[in-house]
């Protein structure tokens, strides 16, 4: 978490496995469990945002007729990789 941010608390329940895990990687961080839970919600949310804004291009591209054949994709991937099709 940023500093001088304002910040609201919230209430979650986790189950006990990964209460365990986020206090296992806090202490060996030597962060507290807030430190962790915050990391991982920013992660998330920038992630799922990033998906979310190509998933809309890739849906407007597509309205633009701006695709290409599945099998074509493939086929690139095949050669990069220099995988037998």
């Amino acid at each position: 978490m940023r500093p001088n941010r304002p910040t609201e608390p919230i209430t979650i329940r986790a189950a006990k496995n990964v209460v365990s895990e986020i206090d296992a990687l806090a202490a060996a961080m030597d962060r507290s469990r807030n430190y962790v839970v915050n990391e991982a919600l920013e992660q998330y949310l920038a992630a799922n945002a990033w998906q979310i804004e190509r998933i809309k291009a890739g849906i407007d591209a597509a309205r633009e007729g701006r695709v290409r054949p599945a099998e074509d994709v493939f086929a690139d991937i095949a050669a990069k990789h220099r995988w037998k099709r």
